[in-house]
C-alpha cells in the first residue's frame, strides 16, 4: 500500500469514528475535522457505504449525514452471534456491580448499539433477562434504562422519567447531558425544563424512563463529573464545609471516598476539601481524623465549633482528678 492509499484509508477510518460519535454530521464539519473539501467527504462516505456501513445522507435544516442501523452487520467486525454475546455481556457490566468496567462497557455499548440490527436487538434483549451478577459495590440498576439514557445523550433528544421528590412521585423532563459513573452509583446530568437550571439525579430511582424525538441544542454545561461528586458529597447535605489542606491532593483523595468530599488541589502540596453531613461536627470530626493541618474557610461559625470541640479534648486529655 502506498502513501495516498494509506492516507485515503485512515481519513476513511477516521470518517467512520466521528460518524459513531454523534447522531449526525453536516458536509461542512466533517470536511473541517478531517482537513478536506466537501467533495473528497462524499467520496468517503460512498467509500464506506461500498464496505457496507449504511451511512445515510438528508437535505435542508436539521440535515446531514449519519451512520444508520443495518440490514447486515458491516462487514469484518462481528457475526450475529459474536454480536449477540458481546451485547449482552456488555449490558451485564454497564448495569452491573463492577464499577471500574461499567462506563466502558456502556461506551461500547453505545457504539454497538449504532449498527446493531434490529432483529439482533430482540435477541439481546431477551437474553440479558437471563444474566445476573451477585456481591457488593454498584447499586444494581436496569441496563435497558442505561442504554435510553446513553442514547438520548448522545442523539441530543429530550427525556421524561418519574422522579421521587418529597415522598412523591414526580414526571421530569430534562435535556441529558452526561452520564456519570460513581464507586457506587450511577447518575444522569441533565437540565431540568421545568426547574431551568441544571440536576443531577441517581439512575437506580428512575422509573418510566423514555426518550422522545424532539432534539434540542446543547447548552453550555459544567464538567459532569466535577458537578456530580459535588452534589454528592456536600449538596446533598443539610450542611456544607469547605477547608484548605496541608497535604497534597493525591494524599487526600487516598483518604476521602469520592462520594464523601470533594478534592481540589491548590498547588503541590495543599488542597480544598469540599465536604457536606447532618451534623458540622460529624464532617469536622472526618477532618481531624486525616491527621493533616487544616483551616476552615467555609462556613465562618465552623470555627466556633472548632474552638469549642478543642476545649472539649483538652478538658478529656487532663489528669483525673483524685476522688
Amino acid at each position: 500500500m502506498d502513501g495516498a492509499e494509506r492516507g485515503t484509508t485512515e481519513r476513511v477510518l477516521t470518517l467512520l469514528g466521528l460518524l459513531q460519535q454523534r447522531q449526525v454530521w453536516t458536509g461542512p464539519e466533517l470536511a473541517g475535522r478531517l482537513g478536506v473539501t466537501a467533495r473528497t467527504v462524499r467520496r468517503d462516505v460512498e467509500r464506506l457505504r461500498t464496505l457496507g456501513y449504511p451511512v445515510q445522507a438528508s437535505q435542508g435544516v436539521g440535515g446531514g449525514y449519519q451512520l444508520g442501523p443495518g440490514q447486515d452487520l458491516p462487514p469484518l467486525l462481528l457475526d450475529d452471534e459474536e454480536a449477540i454475546a458481546t451485547a449482552v455481556s456488555l449490558l451485564a457490566g454497564a448495569g452491573g456491580a463492577v464499577a471500574s468496567a461499567g462506563d466502558a462497557a456502556l461506551r461500547a455499548l453505545t457504539k454497538l448499539d449504532r449498527v446493531l440490527p434490529t432483529r439482533l436487538r430482540h435477541e439481546v434483549r431477551a437474553l440479558s433477562g437471563s444474566v445476573e451478577s451477585f456481591g457488593g459495590g454498584r447499586t444494581l440498576v436496569d441496563p435497558e434504562v442505561l442504554m435510553t439514557l446513553a442514547r438520548a445523550c448522545r442523539d441530543e433528544v429530550e427525556t421524561g422519567f418519574d422522579y421521587p421528590s418529597s415522598g412523591d412521585l414526580r414526571r421530569r423532563r430534562v435535556e441529558p447531558y452526561r452520564l456519570v459513573a460513581s464507586d457506587r452509583r450511577w447518575y444522569l446530568l441533565a437540565y431540568d425544563l421545568d426547574r431551568d437550571g441544571w440536576r443531577s439525579f441517581r439512575v437506580d430511582r428512575m422509573t418510566e424512563v423514555s426518550a422522545r424525538t424532539w432534539r434540542f441544542r446543547p447548552r453550555a454545561a459544567p464538567d459532569a463529573a466535577t458537578y456530580v461528586q459535588e452534589g454528592v458529597a456536600s449538596r446533598a447535605y443539610q450542611h456544607q464545609a469547605r477547608f484548605l489542606v496541608h497535604a497534597p491532593a493525591d494524599t487526600v483523595r487516598e483518604q476521602i471516598p469520592a462520594s464523601a468530599g470533594a478534592v481540589r488541589s491548590r498547588g503541590s502540596e495543599r488542597c480544598e476539601v469540599l465536604s457536606g453531613a447532618a451534623s458540622l461536627d460529624f464532617v469536622l470530626m472526618h477532618m481531624v481524623l486525616l491527621g493533616h493541618e487544616f483551616e476552615v474557610l467555609d462556613p465562618p461559625e465552623l470555627r466556633n465549633r472548632c474552638r469549642a470541640l478543642a476545649a472539649r479534648l483538652l478538658s478529656a486529655g487532663a489528669a483525673p482528678e483524685e476522688s
